[in-house]
């Protein structure tokens, strides 16, 4: 724990917007990446962004059927519409 004082930490937790809805996010995207990399190997994701096809917003699964390997500024391309 970088934080000594419970009320330090939740101060960064809080800057960082640390709810249990993103932590939940951040637990599906690291869960993906797993799933990519003993598939394809840590070579062919090194460097590059795990997608879901359908994200899990709309109901989408972290299944392999909906995982893809995208380059970082085609994912952040398609993000963004």
């Amino acid at each position: 724990m970088p934080y000594k004082s419970k009320a330090k930490l939740k101060a960064y937790n809080k800057k960082r917007d640390a709810t249990p809805a993103r932590r939940k996010a951040r637990s599906m995207n690291v869960m993906a990446r797993r799933i990519m990399t003993k598939a394809l190997g840590k070579k062919a994701v090194k460097g590059k962004d795990v997608d879901h096809i359908i994200p899990i917003t709309n109901g989408g699964t972290n299944s392999r059927s909906n995982l893809r390997v995208m380059s970082k500024t085609a994912n952040r391309k398609r993000k963004s519409k």
